[in-house]
């Protein structure tokens, strides 16, 4: 693959560019064996796996210091893992591609990990703000159907443009010091779109205290006829076509949001069971998911014909005394999202569960039917108008990552002279908020 191919927008570059390992040199990590104990004791060394991926997501993280693991000078010893020094650039390279970060101090990495070492006509900031241009073109061009990769060989042709070294340091601090304020202003964009969410999680929490004071509770078990759920055979990694059969995933729920998109084609040899078919007005409730997450509620709406339960979702059959869409909106409730975290295990890990039976105990305000409407209603007028707000959010924040992202390749193919550009325009056409 050519690094026109990996990185078009380098050919446009002022400078000269040249491949990165002539300027660093490049290495990776390794895993000692798991099945030597001896490996894996007394660890003290720093261990950079997929595990810390989540420090880099934002690409805020300039310096990791940090690791879940660690592994022993041992397991050093008697692997392909080294120690790299200080100061070494590292990019993710399988499964979470293109996330990168600048080594604190001596650190080991895994395979999943490409290192380089800049030697004295590279600086290790200027490289880091580079790998970070090119972090889009290399999840495209990434290959693999289970986990994306991107194999050494197109590690070794990575190029970067070669400023002198005093001209790398001033791209660096300009674009240290202008995607910090890019960063300020998508946290306050951010802020905003939680203080959305706040408020209409409050404005619920009210409405159901009021009918609650007024009418008292009653387990949902009262209401209850049936409970179903379905299978999670092994499937592909891709949605289903209109005319294929999916199975749900758990992410198709949010609490009171119901998306069909969110599913995996079952394979062809497989045969659906059509008992576990979703249809328009079930009641699904998420089994398993975050602890956040867990517990979230939606009534199916517009769905199409093949699409299939998964094990991790609960679909619920009430009486004719209670309306579905007003279950989903009582258990968007901080009362009802409480009992869900209380009740589940797991909650301290990436993934938890509840059973069915704390469901049944979750209170419903005993109200007549065109009182659970009226409340249904008005959940939606609110999330309406926040929805309308939240579009304008989402831009924003779509547009300052942009300009983020525009601003870090024109700085270092030297499209602009840094030294008198700093602060000027790097958000325009972003609103401010």
């Amino acid at each position: 693959m050519s690094q026109i191919d990996i990185a078009p927008w380098l050919a446009e570059s002022r400078w000269p560019t040249v491949p990165i390992r002539l300027v660093a040199r490049l290495g990776s990590g390794h895993t000692p064996s798991r099945s030597k104990p001896e490996y894996w004791t007394n660890c003290t060394e720093p261990w950079i796996t997929l595990a810390d991926v989540w420090q880099l997501r934002s690409g805020q993280t300039n310096v990791i210091t940090e690791t879940k693991e660690k592994v022993s000078k041992l397991g050093l010893a008697n692997s392909s893992a080294t120690l790299h020094p200080a100061q070494t650039v590292i990019l993710s390279r399988t499964a979470s591609v293109g996330f990168s970060a600048i080594m604190g101090h001596d650190m080991a990495t895994s395979q999943d990990f490409a290192t380089w070492t800049c030697g004295p006509r590279l600086d290790p900031r200027y490289l880091l703000h580079a790998l970070r241009g090119m972090a889009p073109d290399l999840k495209r061009v990434a290959t693999g159907s289970t986990h994306k990769t991107i194999y050494m060989p197109d590690i070794e042709q990575l190029r970067v443009p070669l400023p002198p070294l005093e001209e790398q340091r001033r791209i660096a601090d300009f674009l240290d010091s202008e995607t910090a304020r890019i960063d300020r202003l998508a946290e306050l964009q951010r802020k905003m779109a939680v203080g959305l969410n706040e408020r209409e999680a409050a404005q619920l929490d009210i409405d159901i205290d009021d009918l609650i004071s007024r009418a008292g509770t009653v387990p949902l078990r009262r209401f209850i006829w049936s409970v179903d759920q379905g299978s999670s055979p092994q499937c592909e990694a891709v949605p289903a076509s209109e005319d294929e059969w999916g199975v749900l995933k758990v992410s198709c729920l949010r609490p009171g949001v119901f998306d069909p998109r969110e599913n995996k084609r079952l394979p062809a040899e497989i045969q659906p069971d059509p008992r576990n078919e979703v249809r328009e007005g079930d009641l699904l409730i998420t089994r398993a998911n975050t602890p956040q997450l867990v517990g979230s509620t939606a009534v199916v709406r517009q769905v199409r014909k093949k699409i299939l339960l998964s094990d991790k979702i609960f679909r619920v059959r009430l009486s004719e005394n209670i309306s579905p869409e007003y279950v989903a909106a009582v258990a968007r409730g901080s009362r009802v999202r409480s009992l869900s975290a209380a009740g589940s295990n797991g909650a301290s890990s990436s993934m938890a569960n509840i059973r069915f039976e704390e469901i049944k105990q979750w209170p419903m305000p005993a109200v007549s039917l065109p009182e659970q409407m009226q409340l249904v209603e008005r959940v939606s007028r609110s999330r309406k108008q926040l929805d309308a707000l939240r579009p304008m959010v989402n831009q924003r924040l779509v547009l300052l990552a942009e300009r983020r992202q525009a601003l870090i390749t024109a700085a270092v193919t030297g499209q602009f002279d840094v030294s008198t550009a700093s602060g000027r325009n790097v958000t325009d056409g972003v609103p401010t908020p």
